[in-house]
């Protein structure tokens, strides 16, 4: 985190900054982010302030460049049905309340129904409470379960689920299959890693080729099937349990759009 404070500090230097602008929180809110990045938050948050009229760059104005980066520009002109609106504003509160009962979880900033230029109905914009390297097995099963929580909510509230869990579903899958064959965390297949012998065999015989037996591949289908549905029925354990917090925060979201950390806390947070 100190690189990034660093690297913000170096594309702001010929900036007007406000004094609320924390170095300390941006770098925070950018996990993962390379100097590029970095410098298109900055350049964007700039950019912001001046359409403003702002003599200064504010925090919120870097804020909102962060959420471009990440998840696009904002795009109310897109015009979705209620009913669309309405399966959005579940599946997003679905994968904020999973999330906030399970270990492994970042913490959620904010929670949109807007929808974004890269094609999103509403994002669920998450930062991690501290600089991680290592995660657990809980923690890896906890991330499964809060990716899969926007389709559990989906499948509680309307008794279906739409195409735009199918996104959700793909993270969820290769997070398990890393589970199984790249982290060891299989108890059928034991502590072993099959990635290498992949990208070995890959390069040795091809991309048609198997690097391990009939039953091994078999044996793998089925542990990332089990991680995958046991985490999804925690999905839906903890939405069920939860299910008028759940109500409360997807109609505050019809509501409001978009609902920040402190909100988001205090709906979860009630008896």
């Amino acid at each position: 985190m100190k690189g990034r404070i660093e690297i913000f500090k170096v594309h702001t230097r010929n900036l007007k900054l406000a004094d609320d602008v924390d170095f300390e929180s941006l770098a925070a809110q950018t996990p993962g982010f390379a100097g590029a990045e970095i410098a298109n938050v900055c350049n964007e948050a700039a950019l912001l302030a001046a359409r403003k009229g702002k003599d200064k760059v504010e925090m919120s104005d870097f804020q909102e460049a962060i959420e471009r980066v990440i998840a696009g520009l904002e795009k109310r002109s897109k015009v979705i049905s209620e009913k669309e609106k309405k399966i959005v504003a579940y599946h997003e509160s679905g994968h904020a309340i999973v999330g906030y009962y399970l270990p492994g979880a970042d913490v959620v900033q904010k929670v949109s129904i807007v929808p974004r230029s890269i094609g999103a109905l509403g994002y669920t914009l998450r930062t991690p409470t501290e600089e991680r390297y290592l995660l657990t097995k809980e923690e890896l099963l906890g991330k499964i379960a809060g990716i899969l929580g926007g389709r559990a909510a989906e499948e509680i509230v309307f008794g279906q689920i739409s195409t735009g869990a199918h996104d959700d579903l793909k993270k969820a899958t290769e997070l398990a299959r890393l589970m199984v064959t790249t982290y060891g965390m299989s108890e059928k297949l034991g502590h072993i890693s099959l990635a290498e012998i992949e990208e070995t065999d890959f390069l040795n015989r091809g991309p048609f080729s198997k690097p391990y037996s009939e039953e091994t591949a078999k044996l793998i289908d089925e542990e990332v099937k089990r991680i995958i549905d046991e985490s999804y029925q925690k999905a839906l354990e903890i939405l069920k349990t939860h299910r008028e917090k759940l109500d409360k925060l997807a109609n505050r979201l019809l509501e409001k759009e978009v609902i920040d950390k402190k909100e988001l806390e205090e709906i979860l947070n009630q008896n």
